[in-house]
């Protein structure tokens, strides 16, 4: 299988970590994945606020990016989302249907653990009180389920609690934090609190997008509580601890 990792835009440049952890992770799992370097955006942002054409040449350098990969994985549920779901709008719009084949083939990172190679236990090991807040795209779009939680539960010293009201959205929305500010921040001051309802030292999810809005307001609080991807918590192991 020849696989491809989309980083994301918002991972490279503010969370590289990430990105290196979703390689370490695959290549201990024995995915030798590549990092097609002409990758940019999703296209997300524009199709979410309504500009299908200014997203058609960035889909087209999104399809040819990852041309002749059999599986595309990134670390990202809205990213995701969009390959598989806004893509063949686009591709629609411009009249060019190559510029949806690509959808099919990209995983939310969860996704491809547990349905493409079939593990839950990747071997992590982080011993701490996490709690996970499920993100819309995956959960409303892609409909991840419970597999994020699976494989957290795997994780050798971890210790999950429940998130009150976890399918509430954090308010983040993208464009929508920008246009609606003082709505985002309420959202995300209900979230904040359920987190710290916990006693989680940590809070998990599959977009640091997300967490970059409530590890903020956290941040502010002073709650004290941590912030981490899935990916960096499932690259984790003991000799790393």
């Amino acid at each position: 299988m020849k696989v491809a990792v989309l980083v994301t835009c918002i991972n490279d440049t503010m969370f590289p970590d990430t990105g290196k952890a979703v390689f370490r992770l695959l290549r201990r799992l024995g995915v030798d994945a590549d990092f097609p370097a002409a990758q940019t955006c999703c296209a997300q942002p524009m199709v979410n606020t309504g500009y299908l054409d200014e997203a058609v040449p960035v889909v087209r350098a999104f399809a040819d990016a990852f041309a002749g990969y059999d599986a595309i994985v990134t670390p990202s549920g809205s990213c995701a989302g969009s390959a598989r779901h806004q893509h063949s709008l686009v591709a629609r719009r411009a009249g060019e249907p190559r510029l949806a084949e690509a959808g099919p083939k990209t995983y939310e990172l969860s996704e491809f653990l547990v349905d493409v190679l079939g593990v839950t236990d990747v071997g992590a090991y982080f011993p701490h009180r996490v709690t996970y807040h499920p993100t819309c795209h995956s959960l409303r779009m892609l409909r991840v389920g419970d597999r994020p939680l699976r494989l957290l539960r795997a994780v050798k010293g971890l210790d999950l609690v429940e998130l009150p009201a976890a399918e509430e959205c954090c308010g983040f929305g993208g464009t929508f934090a920008v246009k609606n500010a003082e709505t985002s921040t309420a959202m995300g001051a209900d979230k904040a609190r359920h987190v710290r309802e916990t006693g989680a030292e940590v809070l998990v999810a599959g977009d640091n997008s997300c967490l970059l809005h409530v590890g903020g307001l956290l941040s502010r609080q002073r709650s004290g509580v941590r912030v981490l991807h899935l990916a960096d918590v499932l690259a984790s192991t003991e000799e790393d601890a």
